[in-house]
């Protein structure tokens, strides 16, 4: 059965980015000083919102204009899904930054097919696979590392984070819930 998903991703993030990137930025970075309750279910219901109105195969933003951060267990196991040594894979397809950080060596990414689909999915990076980690818990930990840099390649965060600003700010509550993704707004 197809979904019916509402929201042409690519456009939506252009739009919705040109308008209010600062000012999500600003709101996301106040968010963690501000006091407001059950941020954690609100988000976690937004995320499952922003997922039945966004198609990733429609997207694969993520693919084609980031990096995982690798964990070694990670190129353990895809090196070994694909057949290649440790080493060897890690020579052709990956470096270290200067921060650490395991990523690729370009973009898009080598496994992302035609498609948009991945094809080592079911052995793909832990940073892929909880991407756009708007679904965790402590959401206000993840604010400055990850939602801030995710509202510009992913619709979906756009989408959690666009939703989030109006109801916390335009609408003004301080007491969340999850059913607070049904509020117009």
């Amino acid at each position: 059965m197809k979904k019916n998903f509402t929201i042409d991703p690519i456009p939506y993030l252009k739009e919705t980015r040109r308008k209010n990137k600062k000012k999500y930025t600003t709101f996301l970075k106040g968010l963690i000083r501000r006091k407001v309750r059950g941020l954690d279910n609100f988000a976690i219901a937004l995320h499952k919102d922003a997922f039945k109105k966004i198609d990733c195969l429609e997207c694969a933003n993520c693919c084609k204009t980031m990096s995982p951060t690798y964990t070694k267990t990670d190129v353990k196991r895809i090196s070994a899904h694909i057949g290649m040594g440790y080493k060897e894979y890690f020579d052709k397809y990956l470096y270290t930054d200067d921060t650490g950080d395991i990523l690729n060596k370009k973009t898009p990414c080598h496994f992302l097919k035609a498609d948009n689909k991945c094809s080592i999915y079911p052995v793909r990076p832990k940073d892929c696979s909880g991407f756009p980690h708007t679904n965790l818990r402590d959401f206000k930990l993840f604010i400055s590392g990850t939602h801030i840099q995710n509202i510009s390649y992913c619709p979906a965060t756009m989408h959690i984070v666009d939703k989030m600003y109006k109801v916390i700010i335009e609408k003004g509550k301080r007491n969340l819930s999850a059913e607070d993704v049904k509020l117009k707004v």
